[in-house]
């Protein structure tokens, strides 16, 4: 028997028996959506986290108050979380946490430490901001142009960086420009934050990094302007230190070197420290591991519509034997031999997982977009970039779960077909 009969037997067996093969199909797409929708949104958020880490600058460690012990990096960063808050999916449960205060002297001290190159204290809170009649509440960092602009990896969209003499200038993140307004925010623009009349200088470029707070929605200026705005910060406090390493490939051993000065200085051992220093590297291996792990089980109980799915394959497969064990003996008894048998059967249950395959993929694509739809508007995350998305479908994602449900399909089929294989002749011929 052909090839091209085998195909054409086993489809016209699943056109007649349409409602029974339907039914066993929606099994398998029902799990391929869902491990496709999983593992997407593992993609998608991987990706966006990397973007985020990436838009923080490689060799920029951040020195923040209070320490949390738990199984992976915590603590503010770049100043944009409160003193002793985790990092927005941090994995680790906290024990401990204390809040002192970060001042000029640990910036003197860490500038000591071996590998340091540029050492600046950052202060940042939340202030409302004015503009025509609309008011809003953002983000305010207050850093010192100097340090900062040979620190940040943020560009510009127009305007210039903030500079020494800027007391009344700002720097605005670009989804505060041009998304929190009504009418779009522009370099000269004079806009009210808490008290005081400020002037922009400079809008920056989309950095990718606006879901969490970062620097699309910040408003950056002086430290002596923020002082005046942040009022819960002394005049020798900080939120937050901010360290630039000399050699990126040495970040562990600098980030325990500053932890050593810092613990001679503030008279703490690393039982009692009082800070925390973390990097983007050391944060993005830590959202990546749980993330994989946490996909990990996602996909297995997603997995587990697959596991019936496939149960729904071998049930079909074994009643299509039951019900064509008369044309089975006719087969045989016309010469066809028992591979060619196991073959008819095993073509009949791959289409099956093919069909759900191809059905789940188009299922979860359209899983993916709503998930995505509603992701970006609950995270924020509409206005990071034109690319941006929480979920993301890979062609290597569409094969391997083709390829794995057709898979599927004929294995399910293997003990059936080898059952009507091993039929006898005039056995097969007696059945009604």
């Amino acid at each position: 028997m052909k090839l091209a009969d085998i195909f054409k037997l086993s489809l016209n067996s699943l056109t007649h028996r349409g409602l029974r093969s339907w039914l066993t199909i929606l099994g398998i797409i029902i799990g391929v959506a869902a491990v496709i929708a999983m593992l997407s949104i593992s993609a998608g958020m991987s990706q966006t986290m990397q973007s985020q880490m990436t838009g923080f600058g490689a060799d920029v460690l951040t020195v923040s108050t209070g320490n949390t012990r738990a199984s992976g990096p915590a603590g503010g960063f770049e100043g944009r979380f409160q003193p002793g808050e985790g990092f927005p999916g941090a994995s680790g449960q906290t024990s401990e946490t204390t809040s002192p205060t970060l001042t000029d002297n640990d910036i003197l001290v860490i500038s000591t430490a071996d590998g340091v190159e540029t050492v600046t204290g950052v202060i940042s809170g939340r202030a409302t901001v004015q503009y025509l009649a609309q008011t809003v509440t953002v983000t305010v960092e207050g850093v010192d142009p100097t340090s900062w602009n040979t620190m940040t990896t943020s560009e510009l969209n127009s305007g210039r960086f903030l500079e020494a003499g800027d007391g009344m200038g700002v720097l605005v993140g670009n989804s505060i420009a041009y998304g929190m307004f009504d009418y779009n925010l522009t370099t000269d623009t004079q806009i009210r934050i808490g008290s005081k009349t400020f002037t922009i200088v400079g809008i920056l470029a989309e950095s990718g990094t606006g879901s969490f707070g970062g620097d699309d929605r910040t408003i950056f200026m002086t430290i002596q302007a923020a002082r005046e705005i942040v009022s819960d910060i002394d005049s020798n406090e900080y939120s937050s230190i901010q360290v630039k390493v000399t050699d990126t490939n040495a970040v562990d051993q600098i980030i325990e070197n500053v932890e050593q000065v810092l613990y001679t200085s503030r008279m703490v051992t690393s039982d009692t420290a009082d800070f925390t220093v973390t990097s983007p590297t050391s944060m993005l291996e830590t959202i990546q591991s749980t993330m994989a792990t946490l996909t990990f089980f996602l996909t297995g109980i997603a997995a587990i519509s697959l596991l019936v799915g496939a149960i729904g394959i071998a049930n079909t497969m074994f009643m299509s034997v039951m019900e064509r064990t008369r044309l089975i003996g006719i087969l045989k008894s016309i010469g066809t031999r028992n591979s060619e048998i196991m073959k008819l059967f095993l073509t009949e249950s791959g289409i099956i997982g093919l069909m759900g395959g191809l059905l789940g993929v188009f299922l979860g694509f359209i899983v993916v977009g709503v998930i995505s739809s509603v992701g970006i508007n609950i995270m924020g995350m509409g206005r990071m970039g034109t690319n941006t998305s929480v979920a993301i479908v890979t062609p290597e994602l569409i094969l391997f779960a083709l390829l794995f449900s057709t898979i599927i399909g004929i294995v399910s089929g293997l003990i059936p077909a080898r059952k009507a294989a091993n039929l006898q002749v005039v056995e097969a011929m007696r059945s009604e």
